[in-house]
């Protein structure tokens, strides 16, 4: 698997195909891929902060991650991949969200 980089159109796409709960996102910060014999199998969309107290200028939000459930650690390749992307732009906190039933575990 590699980190690869998509559009936000291919990413859209991919989250509108493969997600369980939510639709694609409407803007971004920076999208990044994972790729396994030339197919796209994972997508994470990285945006502004949706908590209007979080918009401090230094914070960015995963808006989105999704991958295929046969991608396994393909979300912390993606959590991993979009905090060294941001940092390295300027931000100082990355954050994100999850359902109660979720778990957290992908």
């Amino acid at each position: 698997m590699n980190l690869v980089p998509v559009t936000l159109r291919e990413a859209c796409a991919f989250v509108a195909a493969h997600h369980r709960h939510h639709p694609a996102p409407r803007g971004c910060v920076l999208v990044a891929g994972i790729q396994r014999d030339q197919e796209i199998v994972g997508v994470v969309v990285v945006g502004r902060p949706s908590a209007r107290r979080l918009q401090d200028g230094y914070t960015a939000e995963v808006t989105r991650v999704c991958v295929r459930d046969d991608v396994p650690n393909g979300c912390s390749m993606l959590y991993g991949a979009a905090w060294r992307a941001v940092r390295a732009l300027g931000y100082r906190r990355l954050v994100t969200y999850t359902l109660p039933a979720e778990g957290g575990a992908a």
